[in-house]
C-alpha cells in the first residue's frame, strides 16, 4: 500500500481537502493508499511513497521526484489523471 502525503502551509485546510480529493481519485484508480495531511514543514522529515501539493508549493519540493502537483486542489478529474501519470511512470499501475 503506497504511503500519500498531502501538503499545504499550515497542514489544516487546503491539505484535507486536497487528502479527500486524492481519496476520491485513488479509488477511481482503484489503487489503495494510505494518506495523510500535513504542513509543508513536518513533511521535510518524514517517510512517504507520493507527497501530493499545489502548484504553489513547487519551489519548496524542488528536490524531490515523487512529487504530483496540482492547480485545482478540487478538481477530482484533474488530480485523478495526473495521479494516473505519476504511477504509471513509476509502474505502480
Amino acid at each position: 500500500m503506497l504511503k500519500v502525503i498531502t501538503v499545504c502551509g499550515l497542514g489544516v485546510g487546503s491539505s484535507l481537502i486536497l487528502k479527500m480529493t486524492c481519496e476520491k481519485a485513488f479509488k477511481q484508480l482503484n489503487t489503495k493508499v494510505n494518506i495523510e495531511h500535513w504542513d509543508m514543514g513536518t513533511v521535510k522529515g518524514m517517510n512517504f511513497d507520493l507527497l501530493v501539493t499545489t502548484e504553489a508549493f513547487r519551489k519548496n519540493f524542488a528536490e524531490l521526484d515523487n512529487v504530483v502537483y496540482v492547480k485545482n486542489m478540487v478538481d477530482v478529474n484533474e488530480t485523478r489523471e495526473k495521479l494516473e501519470v505519476y504511477l504509471k511512470g513509476k509502474e505502480l499501475i
